[in-house]
């Protein structure tokens, strides 16, 4: 396990939803028993079932537009709600209108052509579910349709889009055959609903999705009905249960972090049973007790593992004689509990362990360990084990018959800084793990490392952190944080003078950079401009290529590259030309053009984001977390176009640049620097004076200074290519012989498809035209094309990959090398995309190349092309690789080299 190293949080995936038979096992596993009766019974009905549940999920799955349709029509009038739900785009079925534009749904409402998704059932069909949808749904007192128009498109696609997910949902937990599923993300889709639609229209949706899809299954088959009903009834049911409150913390302190945590997250973690000792239990169940008891105390069954029990406290917990929570505190107490995890271990470690023992969690304070650590060392292992047993947290969570269990992730809120050290606690044996956790990474909160980042730790590992907590190293499991609150200050390094930092003078912020930083742009002749070249009385049209220096400025260091002419904001240019605006609102401009959004703002997460615009628009990273708290509230409230306002309007920005300067970068961070540098011995003594030689190196190098005869020289030349410049067989028909038809028919598939086929294999797809190959019906040029175009041909070679990806393929099963150059890999690309993969197979077969290679009769083969030369390592590299194990592109590479030797 590795533990990221800014607090000890894990790299924990998220846990998966539990099925039928992970609940079972993980039960099981929980209790360390094999399966009983019961159980293995439940596993057998969900595995003989499971041919219907597939069944169930294909026929929902095939009639899904019908039931969200019936469902949305249930409440939804004025409109076709089903032209607003989002399905992945099919470029086959595009409706196109009479004058050649695609139909698209508000076109396609306009012209009234999109309709009701209903199944095609025919006349009587689409009467009958007409019929069935008239008061077949039992509507709410006061509910009315919504009107799809007033409703609005966007709200429309997000209803219909709830609506599938639901359906969806269903089918899901079907397959599990667990409805923990619908339990959990029904409670989420509530959440949302009230916030933006109406619950009762939900419901009635609800309802008739519930008949559509028993309508779906047939009449006849009940016990498919059955199964559908049980899931639609657990999903309205848990809709019309209220939406579940947060689970608190039975804490008194006010110093824990993590007091909170929604419900559904609680519902949605591992479930562990819960082991409570009641008088009216069965013997075997109060053994099951038992044995609950010592696997939490002692980490394992001590009676399976080592024979072992402590047979006078199990008659009397049994008997009702003492308390489990007595029964608890005499294991603690007793010769075995002290050999194991008291003598072997520390004090810090031993108070570790009985907390995760009898508490069920660790430690989460420094005060709160200090408290126990004392009472460890005064009183010893039994003072310990009274204190925790008598606290307020054990009588709230356990009380007098509950078997304490561990409160993990998900169970209640947890604590951010010791979720590492938690986590290893739970998952590691403690006979393996000795070393204390818990001191010492309180310890490092208290002390804080001067040359680490607030966002991580190693002085800023990388130059930009884009607000993570976390950053990508992974350590040891030593859970060390990076110990920073949150008004830690970044440390930044000014690109300029090291006198005028922001740290030791902040007035200095404005100061231009001089010759050792930046270049600076700066539109003196703007009305309001101040400096010595600034004329009040000069005009404002200025000239031409000192406005177009700042504008192709303003957009390098905004875009980061010259937009193209349709990305350029012409309007906003020539009113900065004309004097119009200044230079900070065109700055303004372009930072809230689509441009910069879609590069800085749409593709990144917020933190990300601001982090990136941040330095674009003034010219620095971050200082630190609070910082990025202000950024971080103003972009959740207000968006995008607050943020760029909010930092163009700032006090800094208008110090450093003000009205006419082009923003630059004014601070670097260490990592930063470190990359722009040299490394040391990357650069030779400056101080020596460069020698001129008259003649390169490498031609010195290359010169022949020895005799050399005829096969030396023939040696020399055939280096560096393969002596394998042929192959060794060339398989062409001669005769109608079955086996020479056979050898080239097994030839033709290890050239088209890259292994051999079996005859088992082969004969299903491909027998027919071996047969009319044999009868000299076909050539092998026919043969070769008809294999080309198959459909095993497409699944394995043309819908896995890329166009140049599937051309490559091409060239080197049909001609025997790698494509020659750009401009082949263009046409076949075109022919490709616009008539398919058999008119590009027919193409190449077609060619004057294949005829004068292979002809009618020979397979084709690797023919070990060396003209033009790059095209010979292409195709090496092509033939050197197995397809299925890398898909990378080959790609030609024929830049034109200029010399560095002068001829005189």
């Amino acid at each position: 396990m590795s533990v990221t190293a800014s607090s000890g949080a894990v790299n924990a995936r998220p846990g998966l939803y539990q099925t039928a038979l992970t609940s079972t096992i993980s039960q099981v596993e929980q209790q360390d028993r094999f399966p009983g009766r019961t159980e293995l019974e439940d596993l057998s009905t969900y595995f003989k079932s499971g041919a219907k549940r597939i069944e169930i999920a294909e026929i929902l799955t095939n009639n899904s537009d019908n039931i969200v349709s019936r469902a949305a029509n249930a409440i939804f009038t004025g409109g076709s709600p089903m032209a607003f739900l989002e399905k992945p785009s099919d470029a086959s079925s595009v409706e196109m209108a009479m004058d050649g534009q695609p139909i698209d749904t508000k076109r396609g409402m306009a012209l009234g052509t999109v309709t009701y998704a209903q199944s095609s059932t025919g006349v009587l069909g689409s009467i009958q579910n007409f019929l069935n949808s008239l008061g077949s749904t039992e509507t709410p007192q006061g509910f009315r349709p919504i009107n799809v128009a007033r409703y609005g498109p966007e709200r429309m696609k997000k209803s219909l889009r709830d609506l599938s997910w639901f359906l969806r949902y269903t089918t899901y937990a079907i397959v599990a055959g667990e409805p923990t599923i619908l339990a959990q993300n029904v409670r989420g889709l509530r959440e949302i609903i009230e916030r933006a639609c109406s619950t009762d229209a939900t419901l009635v949706a609800l309802k008739e999705m519930k008949r559509a899809a028993i309508g779906a299954l047939g009449k006849n088959d009940q016990e498919a009905i059955d199964i559908v009903s049980q899931y639609m009834d657990v999903a309205i049911a848990e809709f019309q249960a209220s939406t579940p409150s947060q689970k608190l913390r039975q804490r008194n302190s006010t110093d824990l972090q993590g007091l909170t945590l929604p419900q559904i997250y609680f519902n949605t973690a591992e479930r562990r049973q819960k082991f409570v000792m009641k008088p009216g239990l069965s013997a075997l169940e109060k053994n099951d007790v038992v044995k609950a008891a010592y696997r939490q105390i002692f980490e394992r069954d001590i009676t399976r593992a080592y024979a072992l029990s402590i047979s006078d406290l199990e008659s009397k917990v049994k008997n009702n004689e003492i308390s489990m929570r007595e029964f608890v505190r005499r294991m603690g107490k007793s010769p075995l509990y002290r050999a194991e995890f008291h003598d072997k271990f520390v004090n810090s470690r031993v108070v570790e362990l009985a907390f995760k023992h009898f508490m069920g969690r660790a430690p989460e304070s420094r005060t709160e360990f200090s408290k126990y650590f004392a009472i460890l060392t005064t009183g010893g292992l039994s003072a310990l084990v009274d204190a925790l047993l008598n606290s307020t947290e054990y009588s709230d969570y356990f009380g007098e018959e509950t078997v304490p269990y561990k409160r993990g992730y998900g169970q209640e809120a947890q604590p951010a800084r010791n979720w590492g050290a938690q986590f290893d606690l739970y998952k590691y044996s403690a006979p393996f793990r000795k070393v204390p956790q818990f001191i010492t990474l309180f310890s490092a909160y208290t002390q804080p490392l001067p040359d680490q980042h607030v966002y991580g730790s190693g002085n800023d590992p990388l130059e930009i952190q884009f607000g993570a907590i976390f950053p990508k190293e992974v350590r040891n499991p030593s859970a060390r944080p990076a110990p920073f609150s949150k008004d830690t200050r970044r440390l930044l390094i000014r690109r300029g003078p090291g006198i005028d930092n922001q740290v030791g003078n902040p007035k200095a912020s404005g100061s231009a950079p001089g010759t050792l930083g930046p270049k600076v742009f700066k539109l003196d002749q703007l009305p309001g401009a101040s400096g010595s070249n600034f004329n009040a009385n000069g005009s404002v049209k200025f000239s031409e290529s000192s406005t177009q220096a700042v504008i192709r400025a303003i957009y390098l260091q905004l875009i980061g590259f010259m937009p193209f002419a349709g990305q350029r904001l012409t309007v906003w240019e020539i009113r900065l030309e004309n004097g119009d605006i200044n230079v900070r609102e065109f700055v303004r401009q372009v930072a809230k053009s689509p441009a910069f959004r879609n590069k800085y703002w749409t593709s990144l997460y917020v933190c990300k984001a601001v982090e990136y615009i941040h330095r674009r628009l003034l010219g620095r990273p971050t200082y630190g977390r609070q910082e990025m708290n202000k950024y971080f509230d103003v972009c959740s409230k207000k968006g995008f176009y607050a943020l760029v306002d909010a930092i163009l309007d700032s006090k800094e920005y208008e110090e450093a640049f003000g009205e006419d300067t082009v923003p630059y970068e004014r601070y670097l961070t260490a990592a930063g620097v470190s990359l722009r540098s040299n490394r040391v011995g990357t650069v030779g003594d400056r101080g020596a004076k460069a020698q001129k030689d008259a003649t390169p190196r490498f031609i010195e190098l290359g010169q022949v200074d020895e005799v050399r005869t005829e096969p030396a020289i023939q040696s020399r030349i055939n280096q560096g290519v393969a002596k394998r410049r042929d192959q060794t067989k060339v398989f062409k028909l001669t005769s109608l012989d079955p086996v020479e038809v056979n050898n080239a028919v097994r030839a033709a598939y290890r050239q088209v498809f890259e292994r051999d086929m079996d005859a088992y294999v082969a004969d299903a797809q491909f027998s027919r035209f071996t047969s009319k190959l044999q009868n000299a019906e076909l050539t092998v040029k026919e043969f070769i094309l008809a294999i080309g175009t198959s459909d095993l041909y497409i699944k394995e070679f043309y819908t896995p990959f890329p166009n140049t990806k599937v051309i490559e393929l091409g060239t080197k099963h049909f001609l025997g090398r790698a494509p020659l150059d750009q401009v082949e890999i263009r046409k076949y690309n075109s022919l490709l995309a616009s008539q398919g993969l058999k008119a590009m197979v027919t193409e190449m077969l077609s060619s004057r190349e294949y005829l004068d290679a292979f002809g009618e009769d020979t397979v084709p083969f690797n023919r070990y092309e060396t003209f033009p030369a790059a095209n010979f390592p292409n195709t090496m590299s092509l033939y050197g690789r197995l397809t299925k194990q890398d898909d990378s592109i080959v790609v030609p590479s024929f830049k034109p080299v200029k010399s560095k030797v002068i001829f005189e």
